[in-house]
């Protein structure tokens, strides 16, 4: 299988050919996209050193230069968004209308990064108010911490790149970037980007290779002060328990849930669910996997979920049409499909889906799962979503907590007291009232707890975690 196109280890600002490379192919079609490096060792050690030589210039860097570059790179991905959507939709099979809106996400987070870089602040603070602390001028800055090793996942090939390379640039840190095996196209494109937008050379260094290899190189290495992560929670645990004394951000799973009560406007909540339940086929940190209706209105919800699940139109994802494409591997899809015969053999009702069409999974509704099915406790990221009956919003709090996962949960109701008691039993990172959890815009605080992670990702937060605050005194005596 050959191919035209082929990108190499992009390092101390140069592009450098690898000793290996692998055939990168389409989820969709199986067919060969480009040629990809596989970093040695060696080369990921260059990269490292890149970092390590560039992080004195980075932190030295006014603040106004390291906005101008980041706005600099908004400009030219704004002038380059097509191309941008279709490597997205080619490597990830991600539907070309999602893959647009990543793009337009991108722009903007890049957009908060570039604003954030100039108000960082530290403080003053009265000494005198304790005793001997008289005559004494005291106050705070904030410095880079070095260098930040990014590890990021397929499902946002660029958006979620955007969201550790922005912060660490805006903070005045350098980078080593290890993107997704199956997406490292979106961040080489970012590459170019930067660098035409003048970043120095070593401020950004981008390898692609065995994510064990890379990964446990980037946890080990003393010169990396901290750790961005992205991915599963097995990974994820690995890497904090590797880590020592490394700051460490942990974006992990999820099987989030949404709660309807009686009372709410059904059609409204439908649309939500279904777009959150299926959107780049389920392959979301936060897309809705659990739905916990009332009982009073469980069996309209269904059907009128069924009515809009079989409208979405499954096949290409370059096809302006597509819903839903074909998942990230074939290991997914017969995983998946595994998971729903168990579903299937424990009592659950495959309402709707549950087949295959080429790679893609077809949109599937499952009712009545017990909880401790895979499709019900376990991530599925797949477009597999499990709509269960519940008689009140007590017991709808209790099954949406029991889970290992807390990112964040969605509860649709009309009464305010229910909203602001749900909001307060949740046990996750976010609730969000009357909207699914597959919400996120790019400043916003996002992050869980339990094993959906620790620190918070969203600029202004990251950016927290790739800072030291230093102590300045005056003896004034």
């Amino acid at each position: 299988m050959q191919t035209k196109l082929k990108r190499d280890l992009y390092i101390n600002g140069v592009w450098q050919k690898a000793e290996k490379y692998r055939l990168l192919t389409s989820p969709y079609s199986d067919e060969g996209i480009a040629e990809i490096p596989v970093a040695s060792e060696k080369e990921i050690e260059m990269a490292i050193e890149a970092a390590y030589r560039a992080r004195e210039k980075m932190a030295a860097m006014p603040a106004y230069e390291r906005a101008d570059i980041l706005e600099k790179v908004v400009q030219l991905l704004k002038e380059r968004q097509e191309e941008a959507a279709r490597i997205i939709a080619n490597e990830a099979a991600k539907p070309i209308t999602a893959a647009r809106e990543e793009v337009k996400r991108t722009i903007h987070t890049y957009k908060f990064a570039a604003e954030a870089a100039k108000r960082i602040y530290g403080e003053t603070l009265p000494l005198d108010a304790a005793p001997g602390g008289q005559n004494r001028t005291a106050y705070t800055v904030k410095k880079p911490i070095g260098i930040i090793g990014a590890i990021t996942p397929f499902n946002f090939p660029m958006n979620l790149v955007a969201h550790k390379v922005g912060p660490a640039i805006a903070t005045g840190n350098t980078v080593v970037l290890k993107p997704a095996s199956q997406t490292p196209l979106s961040s080489y494109f970012l590459a170019d980007l930067f660098h035409e937008a003048g970043l120095p050379a070593g401020a950004l260094n981008i390898i692609t290779g065995s994510g064990k290899t890379v990964g446990d190189q980037l946890v080990g290495d003393q010169r990396i002060a901290a750790i961005t992560f992205t991915g599963s929670p097995s990974v994820g645990i690995g890497i904090r328990n590797k880590a020592g004394l490394k700051r460490v951000t942990l974006e992990l799973g999820s099987n989030s849930a949404v709660v309807i009560d009686q009372g709410v406007p059904i059609k409204k909540a439908v649309s939500r669910c279904v777009k959150g339940a299926f959107s780049f086929q389920g392959q979301v940190c936060i897309s809705l996997q659990r739905i916990y209706v009332h009982e009073k209105i469980y069996e309209e919800f269904v059907e009128e979920f069924v009515k809009e699940t079989e409208k979405l139109k499954v096949g290409n994802p370059l096809d302006e049409e597509t819903d839903v494409s074909a998942l990230i591997s074939k290991r997914d899809v017969n995983r998946t499909l595994g998971w729903l015969k168990e579903a299937e053999e424990q009592g659950a009702e495959i309402r709707f889906g549950g087949k295959t069409k080429g790679n893609a999974l077809l949109p599937t509704v499952v009712l009545n799962a017990k909880s401790f099915l895979k499709v019900s406790c376990e991530e599925v990221f797949a477009p597999i979503v499990v709509i269960n009956k519940i008689a009140s919003m007590e017991e709808a709090a209790r099954e949406v907590n029991h889970s290992k996962y807390g990112l964040q949960a969605g509860v649709y109701t009309e009464n305010i007291h229910t909203a602001l008691k749900m909001a307060d039993n949740l046990h996750v990172g976010g609730v969000l009232i009357n909207d699914i959890p597959t919400f996120r815009v790019d400043h916003m605080p996002y992050g869980g707890v339990k094993e959906s992670g620790t620190g918070r990702e969203g600029i202004k937060y990251a950016m927290e975690e790739m800072l030291e605050l230093k102590l300045v005194i005056f003896n004034q005596d």
